[in-house]
């Protein structure tokens, strides 16, 4: 264990991360959240990892967030709809009726969705992470430890999927409320079949009643036409920044580009 001197120094160094993190660091929200939870007893290697996370913010000092305000490149045809009446009624998603006469074109959303599935090794509980876009500038990243154990990688990755959920309703709900057109659903991306499938396919009945709230709340924000969800392959999904340390290398550098770059001089 860290003495209280270094351990103060610790917890001071994870607040300047955990801004630096809000202010656009989206390259390093897994590692300084993992590295938060543990403030409260650090030990020597947590300082190292930190020392580290400092080192590599030194390497890339001129990474910079891409707002690109251009439509994304999204294969619409991966999206499919279906009649949800049989199974939930007349919904509708919730269009604020005070809401100022939008203005300009329309904006295009999207999501990537993942869970780490028992990523912790003291508990095993599970890291949700998620990163949601207008048109090609990320505005959402988030990557945080469930509250639950979950014994299958379905249990998790749902609880991804309604944390997701839950965020895009509010994030859609204000940008009306600022005048900003939103007309199609979120397109979500997901690396996980079982959660494509239940979400996708009216046909497919919850076998697990310890999962049921957040079933319903996916499957229902996807009958009010709020997200469309579709399968990505685990190597190309960025929400594996946001559950997972990746190692350095070309899968990595390939995942951060698409999210910042590094302004030279």
């Amino acid at each position: 264990e860290l003495n209280p001197e270094t351990a103060n120094w610790y917890q001071s160094a994870i607040g300047v991360l955990r801004w630096a993190v809000e202010l656009g660091r989206i390259d390093i929200v897994t590692e300084v959240s993992m590295l938060a939870a543990h403030s409260a007893m650090p030990r020597v290697g947590h300082l190292y990892a930190v020392l580290y996370v400092f080192a590599y913010l030194k390497k890339k000092h001129n990474s910079r967030i891409v707002f690109d305000p251009s439509e994304p490149d999204i294969d619409k045809s991966l999206f499919v709809k279906h009649d949800w009446t049989a199974f939930y009624g007349d919904v509708k998603e919730a269009i604020p009726s005070n809401a100022p006469k939008p203005l300009g074109n329309p904006v295009t959303m999207s999501a990537w969705v993942d869970a780490d599935h028992a990523g912790d090794r003291l508990t095993r509980r599970s890291r949700t992470g998620f990163i949601i876009f207008i048109q090609n500038a990320p505005i959402i990243w988030y990557s945080k430890k469930q509250g639950s154990i979950e014994g299958a990688t379905f249990g998790s990755e749902m609880i991804a999927a309604k944390t997701l959920a839950e965020t895009n309703r509010g994030l859609r709900y204000k940008l009306r409320m600022m005048g900003v057109p939103v007309e199609d659903p979120t397109y979500t991306f997901c690396d996980n079949q079982s959660v494509l499938h239940n979400t996708t396919k009216l046909e497919f009945a919850l076998k697990k009643k310890s999962n049921s709230i957040a079933y319903h709340l996916v499957r229902e924000s996807v009958a009010m036409g709020e997200l469309l969800m579709a399968y990505v392959e685990s190597e190309n999904n960025l929400g594996d920044l946001m559950t997972k340390v990746l190692a350095r290398g070309e899968r990595r550098s390939r995942l951060v580009g698409r999210i910042m770059r590094d302004i030279e001089g």
